[in-house]
């Protein structure tokens, strides 16, 4: 395989872009973390623990998607650098590795979504529970 110096330029747009919704994320379960924060000194509901719990989980995915995807971007510029100075070997290595924490970024993105999922299952069993 020959990889050429645009090849891992065509990631820094979608790299761009994930951590851009990773970070939005990340900014929406922090404003639910502290709204719940504030309605369980009131109440102290199984409810609000249940989401609080996985909203803990959700946010440590979510950091770690973060992390995996800049060291992806990371790894990126220095397969650009790699490619430069003229060490393609080590650059078309470094590119795999570029994509691969690339993948495992947006299998823990899928992973939390998942989780996402389970807890707005929480929220419509309550609902159930209080008809």
């Amino acid at each position: 395989m020959n990889v050429s110096l645009t090849t891992p330029a065509l990631l820094f747009p979608a790299i761009s872009l994930l951590l851009l919704a990773y970070t939005n994320r990340y900014l929406t379960i922090a404003g639910l973390i502290r709204d719940l924060h504030s309605m369980n000194k009131d109440s102290k509901s199984t409810l609000f623990t249940d989401q609080i719990a996985n909203l803990r989980k959700r946010i440590n995915i979510i950091k770690n998607m973060q992390i995996l995807g800049v060291l992806s971007f990371f790894i990126c510029v220095l397969t650009m650098l790699l490619l430069f100075l003229g060490a393609d070997l080590a650059g078309e290595i470094t590119f795999g590795i570029s994509l691969a924490l690339l993948l495992f970024s947006l299998g823990l993105s899928i992973y939390e979504i998942t989780i996402s999922v389970g807890a707005l299952n929480i929220l419509l069993d309550s609902c159930c529970e209080e008809d």
